[in-house]
């Protein structure tokens, strides 16, 4: 074994990777790559990558790196519904591993990732497993992005966004699965835009299913560049996350509430401001006490080694929230209907492999 692991079995058990991604020319030659270079055995993984109908070079970029590492069976299947729910459960259609191990289009995974995905999964039992969300930003904006979504000011308890330790989480970056689970629990909720993985770790926890972060499994993510984009991300978040709730509201957890409360907040009081003297002041208060608390935190994670992003850390902390609260409160409106309509657009997952 490699990496300096104890063998768990005198046979590395088979492994299919599974990446959903669309018009992803810019970051799919490093994050293909950087799975094409695992140390485990070549003939023991599989690579399905679901494309999503790319319009850009993905696709030949991909046939080039596919024929430089003609040892590893890899795979393209069309994904048409164009988001990451369909694409997962076209690829988990196809599988024949023994384990799913999840890698997305933005991320470069360390060389023992898969290694370590199965070696969590053996040792732990869990239903699922992953590592901790490591932004790297190579622009000012993305850098303060990197920083941003690392705090507990920016993403609450997210466990995954900082921890360093092992221990049972809610949900966990990209993810690893034992493949019974998918036959057990079904596939990834195809309604679902944004917030697919939540809801798929939360249907394994309601099983009685463990998630696991490790340490131990590392990767490194490419955020954002830009302000709209990052708006865009994080209202798709929000937005989505009603409809996760309306299906699971006890795995809901207090961190998800504090931006639509405060973006419900400051638009009452923002309101009530043109005819209520009271409603002004009120309004001034919230945001002052939000300013300086973001001014706070911006200092705190930056600090004395990144102090040139101090400027750009509370535009970023003020996306991530209202960004975030505004999607939810947009979907509170949107599925208003859901609380009474709980329906689940879950497909049966029947795997490639033999004997399944």
């Amino acid at each position: 074994m490699k990496s300096g692991l104890t063998p768990v079995a005198d046979i590395d058990p088979p492994v299919t990777v599974v990446m959903p991604i669309r018009n992803e020319e810019r970051f799919i030659e490093q994050s293909l790559g950087a799975v094409l270079a695992q140390d485990y055995p070549s003939d023991r993984l599989e690579v399905l990558i679901a494309d999503g109908m790319s319009t850009d070079r993905t696709r030949p970029i991909i046939a080039r790196l596919a024929a430089a590492r003609p040892g590893i069976a890899l795979h393209v299947c069309d994904n048409p519904g164009a988001i990451v729910s369909c694409g997962l459960n076209a690829a988990l259609a196809r599988a024949r591993g023994d384990f799913i191990v999840r890698v997305d289009g933005h991320t470069l995974i360390s060389p023992d990732y898969v290694r370590q995905c199965v070696a969590a999964l053996e040792r732990s039992g869990a239903a699922a497993v992953g590592g901790r969300m490591d932004p790297i930003g190579e622009r000012p904006f993305a850098q303060a992005v990197s920083l941003a979504t690392s705090s507990p000011f920016g993403v609450g308890n997210a466990r995954f966004h900082f921890s360093a330790q092992e221990e049972y989480v809610d949900t966990v970056y990209m993810g690893a699965w034992p493949r019974r689970v998918f036959r057990e629990a079904g596939g990834f909720d195809e309604e679902l835009v944004r917030d697919q993985d939540d809801e798929f770790n939360y249907r394994l926890r309601e099983r009685g299913g463990k998630v696991l972060l490790s340490p131990l499994i590392n990767s490194r993510y490419f955020p954002r560049t830009s302000p709209r984009a990052l708006w865009r991300q994080y209202f798709e978040y929000g937005f989505w996350k009603v409809r996760v709730m309306q299906k699971h509201p006890r795995q809901m957890r207090w961190r998800q509430f504090v931006p639509p409360l405060f973006v419900t907040v400051s638009l009452l009081l923002l309101a009530t401001a043109p005819v209520s003297a009271i409603g002004v002041r009120l309004l001034a208060l919230t945001i002052a006490a939000y300013a300086l608390c973001s001014l706070g935190a911006s200092i705190r994670t930056a600090g004395v080694e990144r102090w040139r992003l101090i400027g750009l850390l509370p535009l970023t902390y003020a996306i991530l929230h209202m960004a975030y609260g505004l999607g939810f409160v947009c979907g509170l409106a949107r599925f208003r209907a859901g609380w009474r309509v709980q329906s689940q657009h879950v497909p049966e997952i029947e795997s490639a492999a033999s004997g399944d």
